[in-house]
């Protein structure tokens, strides 16, 4: 791994512990488990400072060396951690994020005046103010003058996936060397596999040294913390004997030449070497784990079951896996014409296993959606203190999964609209105080699968829509007719009007009527869509409506004319027979009125109505409705290709897909088809 993939993965990990770290920060409510989060806020700092020292990225060790003291007090029980110190560590945080950014850009960075203000705070915390300008020192610096100077034997041993990992050794030899100066160094030679034999991706380094230094054993072992599972380190504190080198020496019998080196290099002692009887390593071998002797830091075997993938290689992957299905189709087609019972078989144990692959490569890109909902938490805590109230955060159904590609573009509509619960929805504390509810509001966020999508609601406690406010800033701006009496559901629709706003003030975080309709557009976009509910002085629930994918779904294929229509399985109940009487634009469904699309009339396709036609039960967001079709040609997998922009006026498509036989079928987005139903007069969009 080269320099470069090597920054890129501290710039992945960093980013990582950061959101680890502002987690941590935000959830100290819980006496019971505050202890633990500050020990992993700790530790989260302690990983990014000793990476950055591995790339000498010294103005992050700096900056973080000084969070990381001020943590340590924490844990200490010196400082209390109150909400003046959370800010200034979420601060800080936010400032080390911006470091990294810098250098995953190719930056140079320093600490600049911009990190003075954040400094000078974390200092207020640690020294007495003649002390506060003065930049942070590295670990070592802090040591030595409070203790002597010892010579300590320190035996290394690196695991084989250290390279794998982006690590290399040298770097952590020379960042152990801030806590002092390393007198003797040697190899472990022994034991080493053929050339032939060797793994230019494995590690096969093993160090004996000695490093002269004030520090203690948890201090040196800290050096190598962020390496997990890949290092074995065993330390021989100042003092040792000449007995205690040569029981290490018995124990690691092909380091025994190089601590005999090592310790006549230095002048600690002299052991004689024990025989390296040890059978050499081969590339397929693991290293030895022996049991640490006093005072060393432990080691577990690595247990890898992850790997990371770029995005752009699962993108590329899903693009093959849909022309794949293409061709399995055309496949299929051509065997069943050819009526060959043998290629029919073959045909139809491909499909299988097409639809297998397909399964397993979009599974792949699903993400929980709980990392986006855990970002919220930072919103709703610095919304809340810029606006003076008290507001907590409830998230429930994190581990629902979506594609990654949806669950980045549904980010921003989201912190709109939680944006918009915490200063629209929650009223101020006197208000809810006379309403008799709890002074602290409540902002939920919610996700859960439903007909084959994926809901998240997004809640509040608080006053509620203005239902008549609604309608009077409607009917002034020429949106509504004052005749006319709209239900819920049509008034709650008008906040997404383009400059819509009943606000009566204009603050930072709202007013001005942008947002909501760029959220509905947004939705849309990702072939959803948004709906409202509201009770006053309960509160108001928005609900976002999602596909789980925007790459392929099973679809039936259906005829009009000449002409064939794709539905998404996942919308469709039932099918039924229809026999046209007249004009009618319902059916009956055993005893309820359906309302009906006729697809025929809806897109103007030439042709008369056949006599006996299929209908086709469709669902969403608890709205039914029957599409009229001529014929039913079974399922199919639909690799959606985006409409040309000469279709972009129809709302009732969301896209297309290449049949097997090489004809294009337009894909019929239901939720814009039921709204358009809704919205007729007469409930049938076939008049």
């Amino acid at each position: 791994m080269d320099l470069d993939e090597g920054l890129q993965a501290f710039v992945t990990e960093a980013g990582e512990l950061l959101a680890e770290m502002e987690a941590g920060l935000l959830n100290l409510g819980d006496p019971g488990a505050r202890e633990e989060a500050v020990n992993a806020i700790f530790r989260a700092a302690h990983t990014i400072k000793g990476t950055a020292g591995l790339f000498a990225l010294d103005y992050i060790v700096l900056f973080t060396h000084a969070v990381e003291s001020v943590l340590e007090e924490v844990r200490n029980g010196a400082l209390a951690l109150d909400e003046k110190l959370v800010a200034l560590l979420l601060d800080c945080a936010d400032q080390i994020g911006l470091m990294v950014r810098d250098v995953e850009r190719g930056g140079t960075g320093d600490l600049g005046e911009h990190c003075l203000p954040q400094l000078e705070a974390l200092h207020a915390y640690l020294a007495p103010p003649a002390a506060a300008a003065e930049l942070p020192s590295p670990p070592a610096l802090d040591t030595a003058q409070a203790r002597p100077a010892g010579s300590w034997l320190v035996s290394l041993e690196f695991g084989q996936d250290v390279f794998r990992q982006g690590m290399d050794p040298a770097s952590f030899i020379a960042y152990l060397g801030r806590l002092g100066r390393i007198t003797a160094l040697a190899t472990v030679e022994e034991g080493l596999p053929p050339p032939d034999q060797m793994d230019p991706q494995s590690c096969y380094l093993g160090f004996e040294l000695v490093l002269e230094t004030a520090a203690d054993a948890e201090e040196i072992s800290k050096v190598f913390e962020f390496l997990h599972d890949e290092c074995t380190l065993r330390l021989l504190p100042p003092g040792s004997s000449n007995d205690d080198y040569q029981r290490l020496a018995g124990a690691l019998p092909l380091h025994g030449a190089a601590i005999a080196e090592v310790l006549q290099a230095s002048g600690l002692g002299h052991i004689a070497p024990p025989a390296a009887t040890a059978l050499p390593l081969t590339a397929s071998s693991t290293p030895l784990r022996a049991v640490p002797a006093e005072g060393t830091a432990h080691s577990r075997p690595a247990d890898s079951r992850t790997i990371r993938v770029d995005a752009e290689r699962l993108g590329q992957l899903i693009t093959l896996v849909g022309e794949l299905i293409t061709a399995s189709a055309r496949t299929q087609m051509i065997g069943s014409r050819i009526k060959d019972s043998e290629l029919q078989d073959s045909t139809s144990a491909l499909a299988g296993l097409v639809e297998k692959v397909r399964d397993s490569a979009l599974q792949l890109r699903m993400v929980k959606i709980g990392a986006t909902f855990n970002r919220f938490q930072r919103v709703v805590h610095d919304v809340a203190r810029e606006i003076g109230k008290d507001i907590r955060l409830v998230l429930s159904g994190e581990d629902v999964e979506l594609d990654k590609t949806l669950v980045e573009r549904i980010g921003d509509p989201l912190t709109h609209l939680v944006r918009n619960a915490i200063d629209h929805g929650i009223e101020p504390a006197a208000l809810r105080r006379q309403r008799g509810k709890p002074l602290q509001g409540t902002v939920s966020l919610n996700a859960f699968h439903d007909s084959g999508s994926v809901v998240i609601e997004v809640g509040d406690d608080g006053g509620g829509l203005q239902r008549e406010r609604i309608i009077a800033c409607a009917i002034e701006r020429g949106l509504l007719d004052p005749e006319h009496q709209p239900s819920d559901s049509e008034v709650f629709a008008l906040i997404f009007e383009p400059g819509f706003s009943t606000a009566g003030q204009v603050t930072s975080l709202s007013g001005r009527g942008v947002g909501m309709d760029v959220v509905k557009r947004s939705i849309e976009a990702l072939r959803g869509s948004i709906t409202i509910e509201s009770e006053p002085g309960r509160g108001t629930t928005v609900r976002v409506r999602l596909p789980l994918t925007l790459a392929i779904m099973d679809c039936m294929l259906v005829t009009v004319g000449a002409s064939r229509f794709a539905i998404p399985l996942g919308a469709i109940e039932e099918c039924v027979e229809y026999e046209r009487e007249g004009g009618r634009g319902f059916v009956d469904l055993r005893g309820e009125v359906l309302p009906t699309a006729c697809l025929r009339e809806l897109f103007r396709l030439p042709h008369a109505a056949l006599r006996r036609e299929s209908v086709l039960v469709v669902r969403h967001a608890g709205q039914r409705a029957g599409l009229v079709v001529d014929s039913l040609q079974g399922q199919c997998q639909a690799v959606i290709k985006p409409l040309s922009p000469v279709f972009s006026g129809i709302s009732c498509l969301s896209g297309s897909t290449v049949l097997g036989s090489g004809e294009v079928a337009l894909i019929l987005d239901i939720p814009a088809l039921l709204r358009q139903l809704q919205a007729r007069p007469s409930g049938n969009l076939a008049a």
